[in-house]
């Protein structure tokens, strides 16, 4: 199993092991627009799987908009963006928003930030949210050519996409491919890849959120829409639509419906 008590990442293209270790969020983490939220108790030590969850919960509303735009699957994204930013409490994630380990290359015009990686001091792309990193990881890909022959292969077909990624020279860890597989599969990725109804496959559509038969869910710490779909066995966008959440977050204390099959 790649995760476990530790993920070896890599950077972009670089073949540098990064060790993320288990250690309570920082106190004066980032709070732009889809940074990793804090946990109500200081103390508590989050564990890689619960860092995980927080991120993907964050981020997979962003990584489905970018699919659905650029056409790259939201599961590679997604993955893409557990490994190249230290789930998010990575230096560049943390002081750059910068997600993907982007350089800057002669055509960036915008900020940068000097970090060292396969040389020293080599310079990074600086954004001012996490979301614009998602909208430049997506244009990285689309245009460069030597990314193009990705856009021929399936939506669905993530395990191509990875090995895809690799063979473009996205990274040079020949591991690559096999850990963005193994965090895809691990966590459910590919729900994200699917343009779902309302309801998983055995379940019927919702046309009046107000009809529906539910039961309620009071939101404690630890809870995200990414838990809860799992604990209950239904869509997020289920629970967002039934639940008329505008911006995919919840709080603790939140009533939630959760609809009650039939």
């Amino acid at each position: 199993m790649i995760i476990n008590f530790f993920l070896l990442l890599t950077s972009c293209g670089t073949s540098r092991q990064v060790v993320i270790i288990e250690k309570a969020s920082k106190a004066d983490s980032k709070e732009a627009l889809g940074s990793p939220k804090k946990t109500t108790n200081s103390k508590k030590i989050l564990t890689n799987k619960e860092k995980i969850e927080h991120y993907i919960s964050q981020f997979g509303p962003i990584a489905m908009a970018e699919m659905k735009t650029y056409g790259i699957p939201a599961s590679i994204t997604l993955a893409q963006g557990i490994l190249e930013s230290g789930i998010g409490y990575g230096y560049l994630a943390e002081t750059a928003n910068n997600h993907f380990g982007i350089k800057c290359h002669t055509d960036w015009k915008g900020k940068k930030i000097y970090h060292d990686d396969d040389l020293k001091g080599e310079c990074f792309r600086v954004y001012k949210d996490p979301a614009s990193s998602y909208r430049d990881h997506s244009l990285f890909l689309k245009e460069r050519s030597r990314y193009a022959f990705l856009f021929e292969i399936k939506i669905t077909n993530y395990k191509e996409w990875a090995k895809g990624l690799k063979k473009a020279g996205y990274a040079t860890d020949p591991k690559y491919p096999d850990k963005l597989i193994g965090l895809i599969e691990r966590f459910d990725l590919t729900q994200f890849d699917i343009k779902k109804q309302i309801y998983s496959k055995d379940e019927k559509s919702i046309k009046n959120v107000n009809r529906i038969k539910s039961r309620i869910h009071k939101v404690k710490e630890g809870d995200t829409l990414y838990s809860l779909s799992k604990k209950y066995n239904i869509s997020q966008e289920c629970l967002v639509e039934v639940n008329l959440l505008k911006d995919q977050t919840i709080y603790l204390g939140q009533e939630l419906k959760i609809p009650i099959k039939k």
